[in-house]
Order: C-alpha cells, then sequence, then structure tokens
C-alpha cells in the first residue's frame, strides 16, 4: 500500500472538515501570545495525519458493511482485508509523532486531544463501534470534530470557550453525520448495522437534520449575526430538496454537493471570526 493509496482512503473531498473546525476554533482563541510553531504543526495533523486515523480505521473496520456499498466502490475507496496490516502501520505512524508533545500541553489540550482520538477511533473500532449504535453513531461523529476545534483553541492560547457556541458546533455536526447515513441505509440493512438512518428512515432523519441545523443556525446568531439565518436557510433548502427527490441517486448527488457547501459555510464564517479580530 503506497502513499497515494492512504492519500485516497483518507478522503481528500473532506479534509477541510476537520481542518476547518480546527481553523475556526484557533481563530476564536488566537492571541498575542499564541505559539505559531504549534498551531502550523497541529494544522497539518488535522488536514491529512487525523483524517488517515479517522478513515483508515473506519475502512478496516467497515469492510464487511463496505463491499455491499456501491460508494466504496464508485466514490471511494474499498480496502480488503489483505491489505488492513499496512493501512495500521500508516495509521499508527502517520499519528505518533503528534503524541509526543501532549506532556508539553495544558490539561485542557490533553483532554480535548484526548476526545478527539477516543471519537475518532471508536466511533469504527471495537469494542464500541459506536456506527453501528443507533444515535451514539452521530454523537460521536460530531464529538472528533467539535474537540478538534476546542483543543485548536485551547491550543492557541484560548482561556474561556463558549458553551452555546460547543453546543451549536455539535447540532449542526450531527446534522452533518446523520444526513450521511442516509444514502448508506440499503447497504447498512443489508449488512445488518443499525444507525441512526436506518432507525428512523429515510425522512425522518432528513426532517431531524432540518431541525438541528435550524438549532445550529439559531444559536450561531449570536457569533455572525443574521449571516447564520442565512446559512440555516440554505441547509434548510438542500433538506427540503433532499425530501422532495425520490430517486437514490439523486439524493447522493446531493450529498456529494456538501463536500463543496460545508467548506464553503466554514470559509466564510472562519473570514467573519477573522474580520471581528482585526476590529479589536
Amino acid at each position: 500500500m503506497n502513499l497515494l493509496k492512504v492519500l485516497k482512503i483518507s478522503r481528500p473531498h473532506f479534509w477541510l472538515y476537520e481542518l476547518g473546525t480546527f481553523a475556526v476554533g484557533a481563530l476564536v482563541g488566537f492571541n498575542t501570545e499564541t505559539n505559531i510553531f504549534f498551531m502550523l504543526l497541529y494544522g497539518f495533523y488535522f488536514l491529512i495525519p487525523a483524517n488517515i486515523l479517522i478513515y483508515g480505521i473506519n475502512d478496516i473496520f467497515d469492510y464487511e458493511t463496505d463491499k455491499l456499498n456501491p460508494k466504496k466502490v464508485e466514490y471511494e475507496e474499498l480496502v480488503t482485508p489483505d491489505k488492513h496490516k499496512k493501512l495500521f502501520s500508516w495509521i499508527f505512524f502517520s499519528n505518533v509523532l503528534f503524541l509526543f508533545f501532549l506532556p508539553l500541553f495544558s490539561v485542557k489540550m490533553i483532554i480535548s486531544f484526548l476526545l478527539f482520538l477516543f471519537f475518532a477511533i471508536f466511533y469504527s473500532a471495537k469494542p464500541i463501534r459506536a456506527k453501528s449504535k443507533p444515535f451514539l453513531d452521530s454523537f460521536m461523529s460530531a464529538g472528533h470534530y467539535v474537540a478538534t476545534g476546542v483543543f485548536a483553541f485551547y491550543l492557541v492560547g484560548g482561556e474561556s470557550i463558549s458553551f452555546w457556541g460547543v453546543v451549536g458546533a455539535m447540532f449542526w455536526a450531527i446534522a452533518m453525520h446523520a444526513y450521511s447515513a442516509v444514502p448508506d441505509i440499503a447497504s447498512d440493512q443489508k449488512a445488518h448495522m443499525a444507525t441512526i438512518a436506518t432507525f428512523f428512515g429515510r425522512n425522518k432523519t432528513i426532517i431531524l437534520c432540518t431541525f438541528l441545523y435550524i438549532f445550529s443556525a439559531i444559536l450561531a446568531f449570536q457569533f455572525i449575526g443574521f449571516l447564520a439565518l442565512f446559512f440555516g436557510l440554505v441547509y434548510f433548502f438542500f433538506m427540503l430538496l433532499s425530501l422532495y427527490v425520490k430517486k437514490e441517486k439523486d439524493l447522493f448527488s446531493i450529498y456529494k454537493s456538501f463536500s463543496f457547501l460545508n467548506p464553503i459555510v466554514g470559509m466564510v464564517i472562519f473570514f467573519i471570526f477573522l474580520l471581528q479580530k482585526m476590529a479589536l
């Protein structure tokens, strides 16, 4: 297994998700005492090595389900059992370096980073394997994104993080995960794997996501103003469109558009916070 194969497994179309939450958390907490070296080092970590960890573990433990899922063959990468040992090695050696610095960090930084690792690993890995347990699957998937942002906030010297900001981010990330599980309902049912989407079904899951996006937008209003409501309307439109389409291939096309929509929204939010920082 070569580097190019490993990078494909790490889902480059999702790289900006983890990096985006890191960037926003770092920007909000940024101050004159920020250690630029550590900020850049862990920015790189959450761009590539963290995604090798998340999706590598996912593909190792998901083989029995993935081989029944056309999305894995056509859109992503199917990792066969004979490649699992080599992939484990790539995951270990690409991540272990970043653990060496933990003793230098504060307790809040260590806890948030370890929470990221816990959520990222045991979302897919046994004995927890949260992705096969409805509700816990969405919570732990959202958890590793939010833990990344919290870690970044404290890494750069932030002192008091907003509780409601974290809750709003969790709502958005839970919605993102639950919606991503909808196109997999048929293959998950064939593999006898329970998820939040198989539990509620297609339409009820989409409706749940709609409310979560709305709540997230309301909570984000105090930070980015009316733009939060605009983004809420954008996601509301995509959820309505998802309810309207009947063919699975059309729903999957909408799902794929989120790999463009989410980074754009994240980038706008990042620059809003940047302008707010510059105005101080």
